[in-house]
């Protein structure tokens, strides 16, 4: 089974021109053209915490949103959401307590596939190394605890390419590095990562480039195909 995950800082929709444009986040996840996409900043932090995408526009575009709202007009839990194209069955979402000095959370889903279980994570980590490295472990013992294939994908807000936080990620897991997705407009970081265990095999990863993603946020999106092994 081949599927193709994506991770994108939206940013709360407003681009890197100061606007803000739902529409042009939307197209970006046209172009990304994944299966299953991690957002951060999906959801406004003050006030009612409302979503900033509409539920309308996701819909028509053949995404499913795990339930992970905190909130009644909301899509996420600390601004972490999950798209899942239509054909992939979610069976349960929930959140991922995080160690945190700010907002910071974690969210899971559990999918199904051609019969085949898996589960995804998304996050948005502290800007903190230290708790940077709290987080992600407390991530990877909720996954393995469920024993199934698993990939994480977020804004790790590691600057390091190979080490920092990353060295908490255990020996099961394969740490990507797509390449540099922040900030859009010239990008010098890779703070935007998938991660998977060794039931998964990497076919290719990329960072999505292009004239709208350039402008849509200050992130551009990262995806990568994987294959389940049997």
């Amino acid at each position: 089974m081949r599927l193709t995950f994506g991770s994108y800082n939206i940013h709360k929709a407003v681009g890197a021109d100061g606007r803000h444009d739902a529409d042009r986040i939307i197209r970006v996840l046209h172009e990304l053209d994944a299966d299953v996409v991690a957002l951060q900043e999906a959801d406004l932090r003050f006030g009612t915490r409302a979503a900033v995408l509409p539920r309308g526009l996701l819909a028509e575009s053949h995404w499913q949103i795990a339930p992970l709202a905190s909130r009644p007009g909301g899509m996420g839990w600390h601004g972490n959401a999950i798209l899942v194209r239509r054909g992939i069955a979610i069976i349960d979402a929930a959140p991922i307590e995080l160690p945190s000095l700010e907002p910071r959370g974690a969210v899971q889903a559990r999918l199904v596939k051609d019969g085949r279980e898996f589960v995804v994570a998304g996050t948005h980590l502290d800007l903190s190394g230290l708790l940077r490295r709290r987080q992600i472990k407390a991530v990877c013992d909720v996954l393995e605890a469920a024993g199934s294939p698993a990939v994480i994908m977020g804004d790790l807000n590691e600057w390091s390419a190979r080490d920092g936080a990353l060295r908490a990620f255990g020996a099961g897991w394969n740490v990507l590095n797509p390449g540099s997705s922040f900030p859009s407009r010239r990008p010098l970081a890779s703070l935007d990562r998938i991660v998977h265990t060794n039931h998964w095999r990497c076919i290719v990863t990329k960072v999505h480039h292009s004239a709208v993603a350039v402008r849509a946020s200050d992130h551009l999106p990262v995806g990568a195909v994987l294959e389940l092994g049997a």
